[in-house]
C-alpha cells in the first residue's frame, strides 16, 4: 500500500512539472506571408447633384464621394431612420406587424405628403409601413412614432440616439418625417450609414419599398374607403436593377434620395442631396450605379478552412474548439484577379488557460498581390479556467484507476 501511494505521489509531482514547463513556453504556428490588395480608385464622375456618395452595401466600402459631409435638409429621406426604429422594435418583439395603431389628432394633421389618415382611424403596423415606404406618408410616420415611443418627441430623441450609435456625426433630427425645420440636417455620408443599416439589417424593407402601387382601406366613422398608394421612387421603373429605398423633396431640400440597386450579387447604395430636378436626380443615380457595377468585384470566403481544436495548457479542459468571428468579404475596384487570394491561418499550437468564450485565439489572414487585404478573427468557443494542483491530482487518479 505504501509503495502504491509513493508511486501515485511521484506521478503527481511529475505531472505538475510537465504542465508548468509546457505552459511557460508558447509555441506559435509558423506561417508564410503572402501578398495583399490595393485601395479603391477615387473616380471623377460627372454628377450634377452637390452632395453625393456611392457605397457597397455589404462591407460599407465607399466607392465614390463628393461633398459627402456637407450638411443639408434631407426631406423625406429622414424616414429611413424612422423605418430603422420601427423595424428595430419589431425585431425586439416590442411591436408586431399585426398590431393596430390608432391615429392621433397630431398625426392626422401633419400635412405634406400623406395618405389622409383621420383622427381615431385604426390601421395595422404593416399598413403604416406600406404608407411610409411607398407613399412617403407623414401622417403614418408620426402615428408610428407615437405608437413605438409614446410621443413623437421621444421617438425623435431615439432617432438621434441611433444616429450617434451609427456614427452619423453630421446629423440632427427635429422630426420623424422630414418636414423642413431649423436644425433638421444630415449629410450624404450619414444618409448612407442609416440606409445601409436599414437595407442590410432589415432586408425585408425591400418587400415594401419596391411595391409600385397598392391600396389601403380607410376605416372611419363614415365607413370604409379605398385609397391608392403610388411609389414616389420612379427609379424603380427607370433602372432595371433598382431595389429601393427612399426619396425626398421639399422646396428647401430640393430633390434627395437614398437609392439601392442589386446586380450579380452586388448591392450598392447611392445617395444624392439637393439635386435641382427629378431628371437630374435620376441621371446622377444611373451614372453612380453604372460606375459602381462596372468597377466593383466582391470576394467572399464561402468555404472557410476547417479549424482544429487546440490542446489546452494548464487548463481544466484538455482541448478547446475554435470558430470564425465572421465571414471574409473583400471589395475590389482595381480589377484584380480575386482567384489569387491566399489564406494564412495564424493560431498558436496550444491555448494557455485561463481564457473566456469569445476571446481571440488568432486570425485567418487574406493576401493578394503582395499585400494583406483583411483578416477574420478566430475565437475560442468555450471558457477554460486555470487548472490547480488538485485538478491535476483528480485527473491523474481518473487515469490511473480508469474512472469516468
Amino acid at each position: 500500500m505504501k509503495r502504491l501511494l509513493s508511486f501515485i505521489l511521484s506521478c503527481i509531482l511529475a505531472a505538475c512539472f510537465v504542465y508548468s514547463g509546457f505552459l511557460s513556453c508558447p509555441y506559435p504556428l509558423t506561417v508564410q506571408a503572402v501578398e495583399g490588395g490595393q485601395d479603391a480608385d477615387k473616380a471623377s464622375l460627372n454628377t450634377v447633384s452637390p452632395s453625393v456618395l456611392l457605397m457597397e452595401a455589404e462591407t460599407g466600402t465607399i466607392l465614390y464621394q463628393k461633398k459627402e459631409h456637407d450638411t443639408r435638409p434631407p426631406a423625406s429621406v429622414t424616414k429611413i431612420m424612422t423605418l430603422n426604429l420601427i423595424f428595430d422594435a419589431i425585431e425586439k418583439k416590442q411591436i408586431s406587424l399585426s398590431d393596430e395603431v390608432t391615429v392621433s389628432e397630431h398625426a392626422a394633421g401633419m400635412g405634406g405628403s400623406q395618405v389622409y389618415l383621420e383622427p381615431g382611424e385604426v390601421q395595422t403596423v404593416e399598413t403604416m409601413i406600406k404608407c411610409i415606404s411607398i407613399a412617403s406618408a407623414n401622417d403614418a410616420c408620426t402615428a408610428m412614432a407615437e405608437f413605438v415611443c409614446g410621443s413623437e418627441e421621444e421617438f425623435v430623441a431615439q432617432m438621434n440616439k441611433k444616429a450617434k450609435k451609427l456614427g452619423m456625426k453630421d446629423t440632427h433630427f427635429i422630426n420623424c418625417c422630414g418636414l423642413d425645420a431649423a436644425g433638421h440636417v444630415t449629410s450624404a455620408h450619414d444618409i448612407a450609414l442609416m440606409a445601409r443599416e436599414l437595407s442590410v439589417k432589415h432586408p425585408q424593407i425591400h418587400d415594401y419599398c419596391t411595391i409600385w402601387m397598392d391600396n389601403i382601406v380607410h376605416h372611419t366613422k363614415r365607413g370604409d374607403k379605398e385609397f391608392g398608394l403610388t411609389n414616389t421612387n420612379k427609379l424603380l421603373r427607370q433602372y432595371k436593377y433598382a431595389t429601393g429605398l427612399k426619396t425626398g423633396y421639399t422646396s428647401v431640400a430640393k430633390y434627395c434620395i437614398a437609392a439601392t440597386a442589386k446586380k450579380d450579387g452586388i448591392e450598392l447604395i447611392a445617395v444624392l442631396m439637393a439635386a435641382p430636378d427629378p431628371k437630374t436626380r435620376a441621371a446622377d443615380l444611373q451614372t453612380l450605379f453604372n460606375y459602381g457595377f462596372s468597377v466593383c468585384k466582391i470576394y467572399k470566403d464561402k468555404k472557410p478552412s476547417p479549424l482544429p481544436s487546440l490542446p489546452v495548457k494548464q487548463g481544466t479542459k484538455d482541448t478547446v474548439p475554435l470558430k470564425y468571428e465572421a465571414k471574409m468579404v473583400y471589395v475590389s475596384t482595381k480589377g484584380e484577379d480575386l482567384s489569387k487570394i491566399k489564406k494564412v491561418l495564424k493560431i498558436p499550437k496550444a491555448a494557455a488557460a485561463p481564457f473566456q468564450k469569445g476571446d481571440v485565439a488568432g486570425h485567418m489572414a487574406y493576401y493578394l498581390d503582395g499585400k494583406k487585404i483583411g483578416q477574420v478573427n478566430v475565437l475560442y468557443t468555450e471558457s477554460v479556467s486555470h487548472a490547480l494542483y488538485r485538478d491535476y491530482y483528480l485527473d491523474l487518479l481518473k487515469k490511473l484507476f480508469f474512472l469516468s
